[in-house]
């Protein structure tokens, strides 16, 4: 016999009445029927759960870690399926996904996922640098989710959404497929003291926490050129500058990316929606949707792929 829910709150039901009798009063059953599913019950777990004598039901040690794990999973359960009522309540209600986000290959795939799983529900993004904005957009409820990253520890934006982690990058140099270093596994940040620096733009602190970490490498590096996402691979490629770039940057020709020894810099991945917009109930989904996309990008990046696996406080949010 196999053990299923029914069976552990008939365990609890005997425990918190003490009896028997009481428990089978309590479940609605006959006190024959209660006794020989116990005995099934115990069979099946290897040993008796309960001490029955003329003051009643006592659980043994068997029958008291019996009772600790129900304690556990029955309330899980219930929550599951509040929670899936809930979501399944919560589709009937939207009729279209709009989400913003910065632009990035994480916003396509999600875009991609929603499309797949509900082609009859459209789609529509809203992509800015500004992470202020995208925030401020699913406050007011002009966007009903906000994909976003911020620099290392620093707090998103907007205090009145909902957050959750989609997953932890490091940031990886972008070198020209040529360029000398380009098989090393890792480098030191000092070693391109003399180079160009490009990356995309955007807020926060990144650039504050760029030059920190270029401080405590020995240099201060030249201005940054912020530009769009194919124009920094254009500029590394023909060997003009370096790049900063999220570790799951899918593989580009011509372009190699290299982790930096350290690790002096980290993006998070956020995803985020007001609590009492229609988009709260899908929110468990749309994150769900967000990290697998994030798991697959780092498993396209074969260099991310592999760093990971000595690296395991990075990568996507379980």
């Amino acid at each position: 016999m196999e053990l299923e829910l029914r069976h552990l709150k008939l365990v609890r039901a005997i425990a918190e009445t003490g009896s028997l009798t009481r428990a089978a009063g309590r479940l609605g059953l006959a006190q024959s029927a209660i006794s020989a599913q116990l005995k099934r019950i115990e069979r099946a777990l290897g040993g008796p759960l309960f001490v029955r004598d003329r003051a009643g039901a006592r659980p043994t040690a068997l029958g008291e870690l019996v009772l600790d794990r129900a304690q556990v999973l029955l309330p899980a359960v219930r929550e599951l399926q509040e929670e899936a009522v809930r979501f399944a309540n919560a589709w009937e209600d939207m009729h279209r996904f709009r989400l913003g986000g910065t632009h990035g290959p994480l916003l396509g795939a999600l875009v991609d996922r929603l499309a797949a799983l509900h082609p009859d529900e459209p789609v529509s993004t809203y992509t800015s640098w500004s992470v202020q904005e995208i925030s401020e957009m699913a406050s007011s409820g002009r966007l009903d989710f906000a994909l976003i990253g911020v620099c290392g520890e620093s707090p998103p934006p907007a205090e009145d959404l909902e957050w959750r982690l989609v997953g932890t990058d490091p940031v990886y140099l972008m070198l020209a497929g040529d360029h000398p270093a380009a098989d090393e596994p890792e480098l030191e940040l000092g070693r391109f003291r003399e180079e160009r620096w490009t990356t995309v733009p955007g807020e926060g602190c990144f650039g504050d926490c760029f030059s920190a970490a270029c401080a405590r490498a020995g240099f201060t590096p030249t201005p940054i050129l912020e530009t769009d996402t194919v124009s920094c691979a254009h500029l590394v490629q023909v060997g003009r500058a370096v790049g900063l770039c999220r570790a799951t940057m899918p593989p580009t020709p011509g372009i190699a990316t290299v982790p930096i020894t350290g690790t002096p810099l980290s993006w998070r991945h956020l995803i985020g929606w007001h609590p009492e917009s229609p988009a709260a109930g899908m929110a468990p989904a749309v994150l769900m949707y967000a990290r697998a996309a994030h798991a697959e990008a780092a498993r396209r990046n074969p260099v991310y792929a592999k760093w990971l696996a000595t690296h395991p406080e990075y990568g996507t949010a379980g």
